[in-house]
């Protein structure tokens, strides 16, 4: 199963461009997504599919990256369609639960721009390299420099943080089965029972994580890391299609804001 913050390699035209163009890109069609109707996220769910295809990821890889954020998706639907106010579906209100038809669409539709925000997100992170990803981060933020903070510890903080996805998810499943090995029950019916699961699957996971963490700090130290600006061996270059893709994403993020009521 494929996570999110995994790169997979392939020959494919949206891994041979410049990372920043790849980025804006994600943030241009977060921004649309975010404020797009059912039929904007039509053509962004369309959109989607298209880059994935291009980018020769199978939907498969894609859609296991949405399995870790589930639980937030059902939360948040179920939220919208509880506590939203309308016109009720038939059959409601049960007792005090009342359940309308706008509360229905709105959780469909907030979900909905959920999942496209995890996917884009995941093909950025499936069609770049993790080292990519902190060279065009830092090239995009080099203009804040000029308040004195180091635009390249921004980046690596950010690229560390998608390095560590995959690393803590394989954790975390360890930790389960090791739990589940000793007679430990995660799906209990009762509330108190899953709080109590949640804690004992909570605690060896944050220590881990804390372990990790040191261990990667001395890591750095020992081969000689600090902060600041830094050189790469590799320095980006745009291309006439990186620039034409970048205008076009501009635009696109104008034309939406532009075009809202």
């Amino acid at each position: 199963m494929f996570k999110l913050g995994e790169y997979i390699p392939r020959e494919s035209p949206v891994h041979r461009r410049d990372p920043r163009v790849k980025i804006i890109g994600v943030i241009a069609l977060s921004i649309i997504i975010l404020q797009a109707n059912y039929i904007g996220l039509l053509v962004a769910s369309g959109m989607a599919i298209a880059i994935s295809q291009l980018a020769r990821i199978s939907f498969k890889p894609l859609l296991s990256t949405l399995r870790p954020v589930l639980p937030f998706f059902l939360c948040l639907f179920l939220m919208y369609i509880i506590f939203t106010p309308g016109r009720p579906l038939p059959g409601f209100p049960i007792g005090p639960m009342q359940i309308s038809y706008q509360g229905l669409y709105l959780g469909l539709i907030q979900v909905w721009k959920f999942v496209l925000l995890v996917l884009a997100a995941s093909i950025l992170t499936m069609t770049t390299p993790q080292s990519e990803i902190t060279i065009g981060l830092e090239r995009l933020l080099r203009p804040i420099r000029i308040t004195g903070i180091s635009s390249h510890d921004i980046a690596m903080m950010v690229s560390l943080a998608l390095r560590f996805i995959p690393t803590l998810l394989d954790e975390m499943n360890s930790i389960s089965d090791a739990q589940l090995a000793r007679g430990a029950n995660f799906n209990p019916r009762l509330i108190s029972g899953r709080i109590k699961a949640i804690i004992h699957l909570a605690v060896p996971l944050s220590l881990s994580i804390f372990r990790r963490s040191d261990e990667l700090v001395d890591a750095m130290e020992a081969r000689g890391y600090h902060q600041g600006s830094r050189t790469y061996l590799r320095d980006l270059v745009l291309t006439r299609i990186d620039a034409c893709l970048i205008t076009t994403f501009v635009i696109l993020v104008i034309a939406v804001l532009l075009l809202q009521p």
